[in-house]
């Protein structure tokens, strides 16, 4: 049930989503695979937990942000009001974190190559640089790409509403309780997605980048659109409580796949064609049916509110605008000291939840930083001219 146009529980899984994305890029300089900054550490342990969240954790935010888009898209005078808030609320931040939050994980990337400068040096004289620099490509938005593939899919949906008419969002909402029938809300997502992503796997690059991860588009897209329908409808709900239990049956299934080929395809190993299709089909259909559980889930479990939500979902964007360069300069700079494992997580850890909530606290007290870092600019409140001063009211 949505209680007063709010569903908490989906406030509550986005809150969750976000801390592990945080804790997974923490378990990203310790894990096997490469990342920006490798401890000289390396826990084949974290190879299971990691792999049973990553098919799963990004396609569930770009659904938790098309439920989200719908909420905001009702509150919009139109089309294009919903348009110009969400682009001041995506690309005010990015911006700002393009000018002084990515640079310091720009010149992490390029010192592991050889660059001799200091920092301050690099950001006044060649951050800004076009093209191949150090063997790392510039610009680059780093870990905000997800922002920057939201606003996106962002402008998609409003040319699709804008198009459809007035009735648009009811038009796709329509489109999408097709679901609700029979076994649909599993199969048809799992082999629309499925087939795209095979038709794509090699044609064009695995290639982050909002023009060329055509691959990545072809189930976030999709995704994104079934949580904007999602937000408004009555039958879509049910069909995901209906088959939520089934759902989580193919998400053990797949996501036994998923982790078998990350034990026996290790390091740089390349599968076969085959091989790989088998895997990047594993990894969709644990995506989606992990979504349809999580969903019902956040809905019969979490929709409640409690005194600690609207603080911590409002801390959520700027925790994920600042989270990861802080990560890798830390492990930058302490990584070399050749500390125990378990310290250095601590550090990094440490550091991490350190910066995360000094950037909140400090940047939500100051209405002009507070649109920079993602969040809504507190309404002016004009005093109230006492009685008998300039400009109150006669008795």
């Amino acid at each position: 049930m949505i209680k007063g146009g709010r569903h908490y529980g989906l406030d509550w899984l986005r809150i969750a989503a976000f801390g592990l994305l945080i804790l997974y890029h923490i378990g990203m300089v310790f894990a096997p695979w490469d990342w920006v900054v490798k401890s000289a550490h390396s826990y084949p342990q974290l190879i299971v937990p990691m792999a049973l969240l990553t098919p799963w954790r990004l396609p569930l935010l770009f659904a938790v942000s098309g439920y989200a888009s719908y909420k905001l898209f009702e509150k919009s005078p139109s089309v294009l009001g919903f348009v110009r808030s969400r682009s001041a609320r995506l690309l005010i931040p990015l911006a700002f974190a393009m000018v002084f939050i990515v640079p310091p994980e720009m010149w992490v990337r390029v010192m592991e190559k050889g660059y001799p400068l200091g920092l301050m040096h690099f950001w006044t004289h060649d951050y800004w640089r076009i093209g191949t620099f150090y063997e790392r490509s510039f610009p680059s938005v780093e870990h905000l790409w997800f922002v920057e593939y939201l606003w996106a899919y962002t402008m998609l949906l409003a040319g699709l509403l804008a198009w459809l008419g007035s009735d648009g969002a009811a038009r796709l909402q329509r489109w999408f309780e097709w679901l609700s029938q029979g076994h649909r809300i599993l199969w048809a997502p799992i082999g629309v997605i499925v087939v795209l992503k095979l038709a794509l796997l090699f044609v064009v690059p695995e290639k982050q980048g909002l023009f060329t991860d055509w691959a990545g588009h072809s189930h976030y897209v999709p995704i994104f659109l079934f949580g904007f329908a999602l937000g408004g409808s009555q039958l879509l709900w049910p069909a995901i409580a209906r088959h939520w239990r089934l759902a989580a049956l193919i998400a053990s299934a797949s996501g036994a796949v998923v982790v078998g080929f990350e034990l026996i395809y290790q390091a740089h190993e390349m599968p076969s064609h085959l091989m790989m299709a088998i895997e990047r089909s594993a990894q969709l259909v644990m995506a989606w049916s992990m979504i349809v559980v999580l969903f019902h889930i956040a809905e019969t479990y979490w929709n409640r509110d409690h005194r600690w939500r609207a603080t911590l979902g409002e801390a959520v964007f700027p925790f994920y605008i600042i989270h990861h360069p802080v990560i890798v300069v830390t492990a930058w700079f302490t990584l070399p000291l050749g500390l125990a494992p378990w310290t250095e997580f601590a550090l990094l850890f440490g550091a991490t939840a350190s910066a995360c909530l000094g950037f909140y606290l400090i940047g939500r007290e100051i209405n002009w930083l507070r649109p920079l870092i993602g969040l809504r600019a507190r309404p002016q409140i004009r005093p109230v001219p006492l009685p008998g001063s300039v400009g109150s009211p006669a008795r």
